[in-house]
């Protein structure tokens, strides 16, 4: 698996400037369909999303810290806080039931120095998940901070990337498996909706917590 993430850190950058490929990275990776697979939250299997082609918030960042890391780029883990029953996104009822009833979750993002600033780099969210009206994070410009999907519930907490192995715990665990597969079934629904009622678009990249 190392060598396919080598592989496409080589295909993403190829032949891009610093700063293009700073942006070109992430918009990769963010445009990894979101959703929760509980095994990739781990510090030796995060880059099987390549391969799976989906996966949330902790594989999405591991992944983009490793190559930025190889970009020169100095990164650390932001942790946060937060609740799934009071993010805002309208919950069919039973999901928002299922919600109600988890304990708090925990969101990695990163901050990367850029230009000697301490930028927070989210590329949790893809796209087509827009059509709930979710901060997905288009356009970025590489240099200021980009948002957060989720309202934090407290302090942000840094980490070094020598401690991703202690992250694992930053996706909901195995007994909140009903949560999350009802999440999974709803966000891929969105996306098939998303899909039907959106015109195609044009460009090359067309078509644990949050």
């Amino acid at each position: 698996m190392a060598g396919m993430a080598a592989e496409r850190f080589r295909e993403w950058t190829a032949g891009l400037n610093a700063g293009q490929a700073r942006v070109a990275v992430f918009e990769r990776i963010r445009d990894i369909p979101y959703a929760i697979v509980p095994e990739l939250n781990d510090a030796r299997r995060y880059a099987e999303i390549l391969t799976l082609g989906r996966g949330s918030c902790t594989p999405k960042h591991l992944l983009l810290c490793s190559m930025y890391q190889q970009l020169g780029l100095p990164v650390l883990y932001a942790v946060y806080p937060f609740s799934w029953a009071e993010v805002e996104v309208p919950y069919p009822p039973e999901l928002r039931r299922l919600a109600q009833a988890t304990s708090t979750s925990y969101h990695l993002a990163c901050r990367v120095e850029i230009e000697g600033r301490l930028v927070l780099v989210d590329a949790t969210l893809d796209p087509l998940l827009e059509v709930m009206g979710l901060p997905v994070n288009r356009d970025w410009d590489g240099l200021s901070d980009t948002r957060l999907p989720v309202h934090p519930s407290g302090e942000e907490v840094l980490h070094h990337p020598s401690e991703a192995a202690s992250l694992r715990g930053t996706e909901p665990e195995a007994a909140r498996h009903a949560f999350t597969a009802a999440l999974n079934r709803w966000l891929d629904e969105l996306r098939r909706q998303s899909t039907r009622t959106s015109p195609p678009q044009g460009g090359p990249n067309a078509g644990r917590g949050v």
